[in-house]
């Protein structure tokens, strides 16, 4: 059974960093797509990054290339989601999650796509 929970949300002001973590345990090396997603108030849940558990090709949302990076280098270890030069509009809930398949086999943005979701972690980015 998969299991993923979230930790180092926060507040911060524009320009600054967090870090995102995700105890994925039950994930398989090479066999799930683990990625983050955002949902702001009142706006869909939007997939922002995914790699292949312990590490792989990475995916990114044209908002968050070049300022995120998704990282796993070994399933015993956390994801994370490293976050720089933050923007207030990347204000929202962030969510964990996991597909049964490697990221070769699903749309990596597309919430369906996964079985497997966290509990989320709010992060707040003031001007």
């Amino acid at each position: 059974q998969v299991r993923l929970v979230e930790s180092g949300g926060g507040s911060v002001q524009a320009g600054g960093s967090l870090r995102l973590s995700c105890a994925a345990s039950g994930v398989s090396d090479g066999r799930n797509c683990v990625a983050w997603f955002r949902q702001a108030p009142g706006k869909e849940r939007e997939g922002i990054a995914a790699t292949t558990a312990g590490g792989g090709r990475t995916y990114y949302a044209d908002s968050v290339k070049g300022r995120f990076k998704i990282s796993q280098d070994n399933v015993a270890n956390p994801l994370y989601l490293q976050m720089n030069n933050l923007k207030p509009e990347d204000t929202a809930m962030y969510y964990c999650a996991a597909a049964s398949h490697s990221c070769i086999y699903v749309v990596y943005d597309r919430p369906n796509e996964y079985d497997y979701w966290g509990q989320g972690t709010q992060v707040t980015v003031s001007s």
